[in-house]
C-alpha cells in the first residue's frame, strides 16, 4: 500500500480493499492459538447497567476444543483478512463549528479530547465538511458573487470566521493527522436550472466545467490555509430534492461530469491524487449508481471509490446492508464508505434514548462486515436544539452542547461509536469473526500493533452469555442486555 504524507495529514492510498481472505504471515498465523491464560480486557456500553465504555472484566483464554451447540460463541479467525481500514469520524460543519464557538474555552477543549484524543477519547481519525453551504449553515452561501462564470471573486472568507478554525483545532487534537474530505451541496443558484440552490435542480451542461473548477479552487484555498483536503465526493445526495440545498444527478450525468471534467480538470491542476467518492446517497439505489459509473472505464479510472448513507428506511422499511455488500463483490477493485448518518427529527425527550445509540452499532458493524473501509457519522456537535439549521431540519449529534449552560450532552451514539473508533485504529484489518446466535452482532480487526478488537453487540432486553472462542480456546464472558462490548488482546 502506498502512502503518501502531506503536511499535517498523513494520507493513506487504499490501492484497493482486499476483498478475498489471505493467509497471514506465520507469526499472526500462530496467533489463531492464544495461550493459555491469555487476558483480555473488556470495555462495555449498557443500558441497565449504566456503562459508558468502561473497563468491566478482564478474560482468560482456556482449553475448550469442539462447542457444542448448546454453547452460545463468538468465533474469531485472525488468519482470514479482510479490508482496511482508513478511519472512523464525524462531519465538521458551519452548525458544528458555530456551536462549538458558543462554548468556553475549558469545554471546547474537552469536546476536542473527547472525539480526537484516542487515549482519554474515542480517536476520530475521519472527516467531512461541506463545499460552501449545506442545511446545517445558518443561512446559505458560496465563495463566488452571483453570475461569476470564471470564478474570478472565489473566496473562503466566510469560512474563516467559525468552520476553518474549527476545523484547525479537531486536527491539533487529533495529533495534527486527520483525513478530511469534502462534499457540496449546491452548485450557485446561476449553474443551476431551477435558478435556486435550494429545491433540487440539476446542473446546466453549460456550467460543467465552471463547477470542476470550483473544487479545485475550494481544494487550493483549503490548503493554503493550513487544511489538507484527502479527497472528495461528486455531490451530496444526488438524487434527493430538499428544501435545502441539493442538485440532481442521473447516474449518467454524474458519470459524464466525472469522466469529462472532474476527473481530468483535478489531474491538470496537480490534484490527481485526490480521491474521488461517486455516489453519496442511500444504500437502496447503491448498486444502480455504482454500476453504471464504474462499468464506464472512463469514468471508473477518476473513482476511489463509493459513498452511501442510512436514511433508506425513509420508505417504512429496513436499512439494505446486502447492497453494500452487492458492490463490494462486483467492483473488489473499489473502496466503499460511509459518508453520513445521523437520527433525525430531533426532540430534546430523546437525548437518553438507548435506540440512538443501537442504530449506529448496526449500521457499522454490517457495513464494516461487508468490507467498507471507512464510516463518517453526520454533525459532530448541534446545540440544544439540533441545529443551528436554516430550514428546521434539525437532527441528533452524538454530542449537543446547551448554548445556555455552557454543558455538552453525550448520547448513546457517542459511546456506540466509541466501542469501535477508540479499538479499531486506522491500517487495522478486518478478521473474520461470526456469533453462533443472531441477537449477537460482531465485527473483529486485528490493529497495526498486532491488538485484535473484537466487538459483540446485544439487540435484545435479556443477558446472553457466550464463549469467545479462537484456535481450540474460548473465554467465558457474557452480553449485557442492550449493549455493546469490545473484547481486546
Amino acid at each position: 500500500m502506498k502512502q503518501i504524507l502531506l503536511a499535517i495529514s498523513v494520507v493513506t492510498v487504499f490501492a484497493c480493499s482486499e476483498k478475498k481472505a489471505k493467509v497471514l504471515s506465520s507469526a499472526t498465523t500462530s496467533a489463531n492459538v492464544p495461550a493459555a491464560g491469555k487476558s483480555i480486557v473488556v470495555y462495555t456500553t449498557a443500558d441497565t447497567a449504566n456503562y459508558r465504555l468502561t473497563p468491566t472484566d478482564t478474560l482468560e483464554f482456556k482449553d475448550f476444543g469442539q462447542p457444542l451447540e448448546t454453547q452460545p460463541c463468538v468465533f474469531v479467525d485472525p488468519t482470514k483478512t479482510f479490508q482496511t481500514l482508513l478511519g472512523i469520524g464525524g462531519a465538521l460543519t458551519d452548525a458544528s463549528a458555530e456551536t462549538f464557538a458558543k462554548l468556553s474555552r475549558e469545554k471546547q477543549k474537552e469536546f476536542l479530547k473527547a472525539y480526537y484524543d484516542p487515549n482519554t477519547g474515542i480517536g476520530y481519525t475521519l472527516a467531512r465538511t461541506n463545499i460552501h453551504s449545506c442545511d446545517f449553515s445558518s443561512g446559505s452561501y458560496t465563495y463566488i458573487k452571483e453570475g461569476d462564470k470564471e470564478l474570478a471573486s472565489f473566496n473562503i472568507d466566510h469560512d474563516k470566521q467559525y468552520r476553518i478554525p474549527f476545523i484547525k483545532d479537531a486536527i491539533a487534537a487529533a495529533g495534527g493527522k486527520l483525513t478530511l474530505y469534502a462534499s457540496p451541496w449546491s452548485p450557485p443558484a446561476f449553474m443551476k436550472d431551477n435558478n435556486d440552490m435550494l429545491h433540487g435542480g440539476r446542473l446546466k451542461t453549460e456550467f460543467y466545467q465552471s463547477w470542476a473548477n470550483y473544487y479545485v479552487k475550494f481544494i487550493k484555498a483549503y490548503e493554503k490555509e493550513g487544511i489538507p483536503v484527502w479527497g472528495l465526493t461528486i455531490q451530496n445526495e444526488p438524487m434527493a430534492r430538499q428544501t435545502w440545498e441539493s442538485c440532481i444527478y442521473t447516474a449518467e450525468e454524474e458519470t459524464n461530469f466525472l469522466k469529462n471534467n472532474l476527473g481530468p480538470t483535478l489531474a491538470k491542476e496537480g490534484l490527481g491524487s485526490r480521491k474521488i467518492i461517486v455516489w453519496d446517497h442511500n444504500r437502496d439505489l447503491l448498486y444502480q449508481r455504482a454500476s453504471t459509473l464504474l462499468n464506464d472505464p472512463q469514468a471508473a479510472k477518476y473513482a476511489w471509490g463509493v459513498g452511501f448513507h442510512w436514511y433508506e428506511d425513509w420508505s417504512g422499511g429496513d436499512q439494505v446492508f446486502e447492497n453494500v455488500k452487492k458492490v463490494s463483490e462486483s467492483f473488489p477493485d473499489k473502496n466503499l464508505i460511509f459518508t453520513e448518518g445521523c437520527n433525525d427529527k430531533f426532540t430534546a425527550a430523546r437525548l437518553k434514548d438507548w435506540a440512538l445509540g443501537e442504530r449506529y452499532g448496526r449500521s457499522m458493524i454490517n457495513d464494516l462486515n461487508n468490507n467498507t473501509v471507512g464510516w463518517t457519522d453526520w454533525n459532530v456537535l448541534l446545540d440544544e436544539k439540533g441545529g443551528p439549521n436554516h430550514v428546521g431540519n434539525f437532527c441528533f449529534a452524538p454530542i449537543h452542547a446547551d448554548t445556555k449552560t455552557g454543558n455538552l450532552i453525550y448520547t448513546n451514539s457517542y459511546y456506540y461509536i466509541g466501542q469501535i473508533s477508540k479499538f479499531v485504529r486506522p491500517g487495522a484489518k478486518r478478521i473474520e469473526s461470526s456469533a453462533s446466535r443472531s441477537p449477537l452482532l460482531t465485527t473483529a480487526f486485528i490493529n497495526p500493533d498486532g491488538k485484535i478488537a473484537v466487538v459483540v453487540m446485544n439487540t435484545t432486553g435479556k443477558d446472553m452469555p457466550f464463549h469467545l472462542w479462537m484456535g481450540g480456546k474460548a473465554a467465558e464472558t457474557k452480553s449485557l442486555a442492550h449493549s455493546i462490548m469490545t473484547m481486546v488482546f
